[in-house]
């Protein structure tokens, strides 16, 4: 690792950041639950949080590109995030609660692509290093869904809002001693946004994205009460939601070797079919702890492999002066307006029948599975002649 490269630094800022995650993915569908709230209603609040990922990564990337400062627009995003969280404390009504969700996430989801593109930047050539950095943020989400988990065994709910602010806090300061990265070069200058947005392999790539995001909606929102339904302890959930992420940090330190021995577009296809292999287990094996330990495993393939895999090829697609722009549109259609849908659709579904839910994830991940194979997977001999290894070992 280059001495230049403030790796602690930013493994911290990613620490932090996914440690919150891991306190409001496990938990606050829980906490909603305790203030006496639906099924539908929840999976709405989880919508219009999720939601704020459509439009805000857009509007930050374009006000990044016009100060061309992105660790600035960081520190400022995460700042306004834990101002306006703190207004949850207390509150129990439906649209106070979302109201102030959509305002902290408008916020929230500005950081996370922006910070993207300044470690893709700060690591230059050594792009392939990326994972054994963004690892860090796996490690943060266990951590903390594990501490909260048993946390909660003696501790109520209620808590839940105290804990995330906290974690806010802890990322802001750790983003204000990260530096600004040097500039992106501007290699496709003389190449429009819009004719590599429609290229039909990019087109691909970003409806597989946003059915794969769809079909965590069930996840995301229903899985911790899902598994209380069927008797498991807050421990025990907090335990589940970690494994998944542990497989995903092995996922995410083995990865350049997988790279450099399997085509691309192969695995990245894999995590398709892995992923609606998942949901499926979920769905008619809750009852089975050994089923519900491999279908967590397989977290690796449905987040680990997949984000590692996209981001690569939004990197590839979306270079130079584009990268903000890029990373900010794979997260509003996949994590926003995906993730939204998703957790909307499953918001419904869910009050008819849960297992109903994890079947509807398991279909988004075979149609994409069927979108990538037939269109993207065209490109692979293309992509793969391209390919600079970026995220390969050196």
């Amino acid at each position: 690792m280059s001495m230049k490269l403030p790796y602690r630094r930013l493994s911290g800022f990613y620490f932090g950041y996914f440690a919150a995650l891991g306190v409001i993915v496990p938990y606050w569908t829980l906490y909603l639950q305790e203030l006496g709230f639906k099924s539908t209603e929840i999976g709405e609040l989880m919508a219009i949080w999720t939601s704020g990922r459509i439009l805000a990564p857009s509007f930050w990337a374009w006000f990044t590109e016009q100060i061309g400062q992105p660790m600035r627009v960081v520190r400022w995003s995460i700042l306004f995030t834990t101002l306006c969280f703190s207004l949850i404390f207390g509150v129990n009504e439906f649209w106070k609660i979302a109201s102030i969700m959509i305002l902290f996430s408008f916020f929230w989801n500005a950081a996370l692509p922006q910070f993207e593109v300044v470690t893709i930047t700060h690591l230059g050539s050594e792009l392939h290093r990326y994972s054994r950095i963004r690892v860090w943020g796996s490690i943060g989400f266990i951590a903390l869904s594990l501490m909260v988990g048993k946390l909660l065994e003696t501790e109520s709910l209620y808590i839940i809002p105290l804990i995330v602010f906290a974690t806010f806090v802890g990322t802001w300061l750790v983003s204000l001693s990260i530096p600004e990265s040097k500039s992106l070069h501007h290699e496709n200058a003389d190449i429009s946004f819009k004719k590599i947005l429609f290229q039909p392999a990019v087109l691909a790539l970003l409806m597989g994205c946003f059915l794969m995001q769809a079909s965590h909606g069930a996840y995301y929102t229903f899985y911790s009460p899902y598994l209380e339904n069927h008797g498991y302890s807050k421990t025990w959930i907090g335990a589940l939601w970690s494994l998944g992420v542990l497989a995903e940090v092995v996922l995410f330190l083995v990865i350049p070797n997988l790279s450099s021995n399997f085509n691309n577009i192969s695995l990245f296809l894999l995590s398709f079919l892995l992923a609606g292999l998942r949901w499926l287990m979920i769905a008619f094996g809750a009852d089975y702890l050994a089923i519900l330990l491999f279908a967590q495993l397989l977290h690796a393939a449905s987040f680990g492999l997949y984000h590692v895999i996209s981001m690569q090829l939004i990197t590839k697609y979306f270079s130079g002066k584009y990268q903000g722009r890029g990373q900010a549109l794979y997260g509003s259609v996949s994590y926003g307006l995906g993730g939204a849908l998703g957790m909307l659709f499953s918001g419904y579904v869910y009050e008819i029948n849960p297992i109903y839910a994890f079947i509807g994830s398991s279909l988004f991940c075979f149609i994409a599975y069927f979108v990538i194979n037939s269109t993207l997977s065209t490109q692979t001999t293309k992509l793969e002649n391209n390919n600079d290894n970026n995220f390969r070992e050196s």
